[in-house]
C-alpha cells in the first residue's frame, strides 16, 4: 500500500515519541488509538498497537491497545471481505480500495489471533483475558447480516482444546455466553469437528481405548481429550420437556429465512430439534476418542443424567455402554446406570445382563466410590416378578456369601437385599432353612459323589448363576451373622427373622437407607444409641467355674474334689503369711497357685 506524505509523517512522529528503551508509554498508546480512530491517514498505527497484544506486554498498555483496536474494527466488520476474497483482491494492484480491504482483512485476522492467544494463554492476566474474550465474542456476534461468525468461534475453540490450562477461560464462557442457545449450538458443532479430527489421529497412532491416567497427563492427546470433556461439561444441560424461550447471542440465531415468518411454537420445536441433533453428534464423536481412565469414569458417572435425556436417539449409546459394561470392575459398576435406563426406557435388549450383574458382586463393590447407586440399581433389577427362581436364589446365595467378608455397613445392605428377595420371590424361601433328606431326589443325584459333612453345594466361583448350585444350598451365612462382632449387624439379623415369621405385617426395605453406610456411620449410630442396662464389672453371683457349660458343649470346667479346694485354701494362707510385707507378689503368687490347680476335663 502506497504511503501518503501524512502517513509518512505520522510514522516518523511515532518513532520520535518512543522512549529510549523502545517501548511506548500509556499516554503515547492513547494518542495512537485516538489518531487511528480519527482518520485513515493514521492506519499504520494499527500494526503498532497489535504488537502490544501479547500476554507478556504490560497490562495497562495491552488493555488500551485492545480497546482502541476493537473500536476501530467494529464499524468496519460489515465491509471486511472473507479471507478468500481478500486474497483475490490483494492481487489487483489497480484498485486502491481493493488493496485497502485486503490489508484490512489481514490486520483483522491478526487481531483475532492475538485475542485468542490472550484468552487461552495461562500467562494472561484475568483482566486482559476477560476483555479479550468479550471483544472476540463481539466479533463473533457482529457478522454480515447479523449471522453468527462460526469460523472465528471455531478457531477460538480449536485453540481452547489444545491449551495447557483452560479452567479460568471455561468459567468465563460458562458464566457469560453458554446461556445463549446459538453459542451452545456452535460449540457442539466445533466439538464434533475437533473430536473427529482427533479421533482419526488417535486411530492412526493405534492407541488403546482406555489409557492410564498418569500416562495421559503427559500425553498431548490425553490433554486435548480432557479439555474437550471440560468444554462439554461446562455447557449447561437444557430441559427439553419444559416450554422455554431460547435466548440468542447473534441477531439471526439458528432460524433460517423460511423460519422468520413461522409461529413461535414451530420455531421453538425447530430449535430444539437442531440443538438435540448437534448435541448427539458432539457426544458421539467425543465417546469415540481414546478416553483416559479418569475421564472415562467421569463420563460414566454422569451419562445417565447429563447425556441420555438430551440425546435425539439415546439407543445409539448402547455400543459404548455395553462395551463399558463388559470391561468389568469399577467401570462395569459405573456403566450400569446408563445401561439400565436404555433397557427400561428405550427398549435395549441385553441377554447377558444378569450374568454380568452376578459377576459384579465382589467384595470390592462394597468399597467402591459409587456403591450407593449400584446397590440401589441392583435392588431395582431384582424386583421383577418374572425373575426365575434359580436366578433369585443365586443372587441371594452370592450376597449371603459376601456377608462373611464385607465391612459391617456392607453386611447391613446385604441383609436388606436378601430380605427384599425373600419377600418378592416366595419360591426361594426354602433357602432360609434347608435340611438334606437322604430320600430326596437331589440327594440321590449326589449319591455318586463322596459325601462331606457340612459341605455346601453352592459354587461361589461359578460365573453362570444357573450352574452355581444355589437351589440346593441354604442361607447359613446369614445365620452366622447372629454372632457378628458389630451389634448393629446382629440386631438386624434378629429383626430379619421376625419379619419372615410375620410376613403380612412387613414391607420391603429401602436400600437407600443403607446404601451409603460406612464404618463411620455404623460407629456414629452405636455411639448415639441409648443403652437401657449398663454392663457391670462384677458377677451378681459367685461363679463356680471358669467358663459356662453352654459356651463349650461337651466340656466342664471346675475343681476335681473338695480336697483340692482345701489344699488351695492352705496354700493361700501360706502365701498371705509370707507376702504380708509386699502385697503385689503375694497377689501374683495366689493367682498362679489358683490357675495351676484348676482342672479342665472332658466328660
Amino acid at each position: 500500500m502506497a504511503k501518503s506524505s501524512s502517513a509518512t509523517a505520522t510514522a516518523s512522529a511515532t518513532k520520535k515519541r518512543r522512549s529510549r528503551d523502545g517501548t511506548l508509554t500509556l499516554d503515547e498508546v492513547k494518542t495512537l488509538g485516538c489518531e487511528l480512530l480519527s482518520s485513515r491517514a493514521h492506519l499504520n498505527h494499527a500494526p503498532a498497537l497489535l504488537k502490544l497484544l501479547s500476554p507478556s506486554a504490560p497490562l495497562d498498555l495491552a488493555l488500551e491497545a485492545l480497546i482502541s483496536l476493537q473500536s476501530f474494527f467494529v464499524p468496519l466488520i460489515p465491509s471486511i471481505p472473507s479471507s478468500s476474497a481478500a486474497a483475490t483482491a490483494g492481487d489487483a494492484d489497480s484498485d486502491p480500495e481493493l488493496v485497502f480491504v485486503a490489508w484490512l482483512r489481514q490486520r483483522f485476522d491478526e487481531l483475532v489471533a492475538a485475542l485468542i492467544e490472550l484468552s487461552v494463554s495461562p500467562h494472561s492476566d484475568d483482566a486482559i483475558r476477560d476483555v479479550a474474550l468479550d471483544a472476540l465474542m463481539d466479533f463473533v456476534k457482529l457478522g454480515k447480516d447479523g449471522k453468527f461468525q462460526s469460523a472465528i468461534y471455531h478457531k477460538f475453540l480449536h485453540a481452547v482444546h489444545s491449551a495447557d490450562s483452560v479452567d479460568p477461560l471455561l468459567e468465563l464462557l460458562g458464566s457469560k455466553y453458554f446461556k445463549y442457545t446459538d453459542v451452545c449450538y456452535f460449540t457442539y458443532t466445533s466439538v464434533d469437528k475437533i473430536a473427529n479430527s482427533l479421533s482419526s489421529k488417535a486411530t492412526d497412532s493405534g492407541k488403546d481405548a482406555v489409557q492410564n491416567g498418569s500416562d495421559g497427563s503427559e500425553n498431548k492427546c490425553a490433554i486435548f481429550i480432557h479439555n474437550i470433556y471440560n468444554l462439554l461439561a461446562h455447557v449447561p444441560v437444557m430441559d427439553y420437556q419444559k416450554e422455554s424461550t431460547f435466548e440468542m447471542w447473534s441477531a439471526v440465531g439458528l432460524s433460517s429465512k423460511g423460519e422468520k415468518d413461522s409461529s413461535k411454537d414451530s420455531s421453538t420445536t425447530y430449535i430444539k430439534k437442531k440443538l438435540k441433533l448437534k448435541f448427539t453428534k458432539a457426544w458421539l464423536s467425543f465417546l469415540k476418542l481414546p478416553l483416559p481412565l479418569d475421564v472415562y469414569k467421569e463420563v460414566l458417572a454422569s451419562i445417565h443424567q447429563n447425556v441420555i435425556p438430551s440425546m435425539s436417539n439415546p439407543a445409539i449409546l448402547c455400543d459404548f455402554l455395553t462395551r463399558s459394561y463388559d470391561i468389568g470392575g469399577v467401570i462395569s459398576v459405573m456403566a450400569l446406570s446408563g445401561l439400565f435406563i436404555l433397557m427400561t426406557q428405550h427398549g435395549l435388549e441385553y441377554p447377558k445382563f444378569y450374568e454380568k450383574l452376578y459377576a459384579l458382586l465382589t467384595p470390592a463393590v462394597f468399597m467402591a466410590k459409587h456403591r450407593s447407586v449400584f446397590l440401589q440399581l441392583l435392588d431395582t433389577c431384582l424386583k421383577s416378578s418374572y425373575l426365575p427362581a434359580y436366578l433369585a436364589a443365586a443372587f441371594a446365595k452370592r450376597l449371603s456369601r459376601l456377608a462373611l467378608s464385607v465391612p459391617p455397613a456392607g453386611a447391613l445392605i446385604i441383609i436388606a437385599l436378601i430380605h427384599n428377595l425373600l419377600r418378592r420371590h416366595p419360591s426361594i424361601n426354602f433357602l432360609v432353612h434347608w435340611e438334606v433328606d437322604e430320600n430326596d431326589a437331589n440327594a440321590t443325584v449326589e449319591a455318586s459323589r463322596p459325601k462331606q459333612i457340612g459341605a455346601d453345594p453352592f459354587n461361589n466361583d461359578e460365573a453362570d448363576p444357573a450352574k452355581s448350585g444355589a437351589m440346593r444350598s441354604s442361607l447359613w451365612e446369614i445365620d452366622t451373622l447372629r454372632h457378628h462382632y458389630s451389634p448393629a449387624v446382629s440386631r438386624f439379623v434378629a429383626s430379619l427373622e421376625e419379619d419372615l415369621t410375620v410376613r403380612a405385617k412387613t414391607t420391603e426395605m429401602k436400600i437407600t437407607d443403607f446404601s451409603s453406610g460406612s464404618y463411620a456411620t455404623v460407629f456414629r449410630d452405636e455411639v448415639r444409641r441409648r443403652i437401657k442396662q449398663v454392663p457391670l464389672a462384677f458377677y451378681r453371683t459367685t461363679p463356680t467355674s471358669l467358663f459356662q457349660g453352654s459356651d463349650f458343649p461337651g466340656w466342664t470346667f471346675g475343681y476335681q474334689s473338695n480336697s483340692t479346694v482345701d489344699t488351695i485354701v492352705e496354700v493361700n494362707e501360706t502365701i498371705e503369711a509370707v507376702g504380708a510385707s509386699d502385697s503385689t507378689p503375694s497377689k501374683r503368687l495366689r493367682v498362679e497357685a489358683l490357675e495351676g490347680d484348676s482342672v479342665i476335663s472332658k466328660y
